[in-house]
């Protein structure tokens, strides 16, 4: 099964803002296997949020929420380890 993978407003921002290619590639890349795979191996449920979990990419995290009776990803931020759970 594929899910559907939706970009929130905060998530595509901060993508919007990304100068490096390399960096924007890898990022991308990790929002596109959540379609094919939305509990990777090293993904962590976020506490206190049902159907929450985070992906660690590098010093950066992405946030997202699964509906698995809508196939739907719905990533709802990106951001560095130290401002992203404020």
């Amino acid at each position: 099964m594929r899910y559907t993978v939706y970009l929130a407003p905060p998530a595509r921002k901060f993508l919007s803002r990304l100068t490096d290619a390399t960096q924007r590639l890898r990022f991308e890349r990790a929002i596109d296997s959540l379609a094919e795979n939305p509990r990777p191996p090293g993904c962590q449920p976020l506490k206190g949020q049902r159907g929450a979990y985070r992906v660690r990419i590098g010093d950066f995290r992405i946030l997202y929420q699964i509906v698995d009776d809508r196939l739907l990803v719905l990533v709802t931020d990106i951001g560095s380890r130290g401002q992203i759970y404020r």
